[in-house]
């Protein structure tokens, strides 16, 4: 068994915010392999689905970034899941537009919701894809450009990031996360 949770935050004035690149991502990989992300579980929304024989589980919390690990930690307690079978996607500020960073441990760096995963789940090494969404302009509040949607250059390009995540996806289904790491860092 394998389980993505994609950050964000509910509601559709976020549907499309930097903030909300996770859920994107995860809804994308959704749509490509068939599974609803329709369950009210777990203090979020899941779905899960079947993958070249393996269990597959879609979560996106629903508590808001800032209490995303209240849902995931919920999800492991409710399924007995290993923290190994685990990836988080989510938005890094210090990652260009368009470019992935894997790892598989280290500090929130600043994000909210990786603060909260790292709090609920009492470590920080678990496997993460992170989504670039470049740092805003100095003197531009954090909060408020995380919160403002894509620009128009930004959304053509969109597909295009959104299919080389889901490709990290798939891999990591098959492969070991190192192996993962070192085939998608940069792409």
């Amino acid at each position: 068994m394998k389980w993505f949770v994609g950050l964000g935050n509910p509601g559709k004035q976020y549907e499309t915010t930097r903030h909300n690149i996770g859920f994107m991502a995860l809804d994308r990989f959704a749509d490509k392999h068939g599974i609803k992300i329709t369950q009210n579980k777990c203090k979020g929304l899941l779905g899960e689905g079947n993958i070249n024989g393996q269990k597959v589980y879609l979560l996106k919390p629903m508590t808001y970034m800032n209490l995303s690990g209240e849902s995931i930690r919920a999800f492991l307690d409710f399924y007995k899941a290993s923290v190994e079978d685990l990836v988080v996607i989510y938005d890094d500020l210090d990652t260009p537009y368009g470019q992935i960073r894997l790892r598989y441990q280290g500090s929130a760096g600043g994000h909210n919701g990786i603060k909260s995963t790292i709090q609920h789940l009492g470590t920080q090494t678990f496997n993460r894809i992170r989504m670039g969404i470049n740092r805003p302009a100095p003197g531009y509040n954090i909060a408020d450009y995380v919160l403002s949607s894509f620009s128009k250059e930004e959304f053509k390009t969109m597909p295009q990031v959104l299919d080389t995540t889901c490709e990290a996806m798939e891999y990591a289904l098959e492969q070991p996360f190192e192996k993962t790491m070192a085939k998608f860092n940069g792409a």
